[in-house]
């Protein structure tokens, strides 16, 4: 018997070759895990936060199904391109909704443990993305670490995968990128960048 993962995988290596069964039977595999990818970001939303989930998910995987010439390779690659459209969706949410006034209705995250942050505080979701491409201008692997980490929600060992480097590796990029991230995060805030 295949486990789910495997089962994910192999559809999406058919889907790739043009199987649209293959897309019809791994909605149902992929979609409950998103929606849970998308609930735990807006659960550190303000309250006021208009972005429900169930829109969030319908958009990234509306975005991830009209994805063309890509060569799936399993599913951690799969929820590596959804950390992508999720980020970008979430940027481009709270850009449209800020206010002439800087930083204002601009959606936040916890950063939490999943960064690093020594305690808990709200990260504004347009701040991490404008750190995360400096960051890729460095360091463009421990900035995709973070994106994989962060807004996919992969492990350690699955991040390893996608990149086609030791788990070991991303541990010591991931612990870097996320103290390299709050350092540049806190400098912004306090206009010290």
């Amino acid at each position: 018997m295949s486990s789910p993962q495997q089962d994910v995988t192999r559809l999406l290596v058919n889907w790739g070759k043009g199987d649209q069964q293959a897309l019809e039977d791994l909605t149902p595999l992929v979609y409950g895990e998103l929606r849970r990818l998308a609930g735990r970001y807006l659960r550190r939303e303000r309250s006021d936060h208009t972005l429900q989930s169930t829109a969030l998910v319908h958009e990234a995987y509306l975005r991830l199904v009209d994805q063309r010439n890509v060569k799936w390779q399993n599913r951690a690659h799969f929820f590596g391109v959804a950390a992508q459209l999720i980020r970008r969706i979430l940027v481009d949410y709270a850009r449209s909704h800020q206010t002439l006034k800087r930083g204002a209705g601009a959606c936040k995250l916890s950063l939490d443990e999943a960064i690093g942050a020594p305690e808990k505080r709200d990260l504004n979701v347009v701040a991490l993305d404008d750190a995360l491409d400096d960051l890729a201008k460095i360091d463009p692997q421990q900035s995709q670490i973070v994106e994989l980490r962060f807004f996919a929600g992969l492990s350690i060992e699955e991040t390893a995968e996608v990149l086609k480097i030791s788990p070991a590796t991303v541990k010591r990029d991931w612990a870097v990128a996320k103290a390299w991230l709050y350092r540049n995060i806190s400098g912004r805030e306090s206009g010290d960048t």
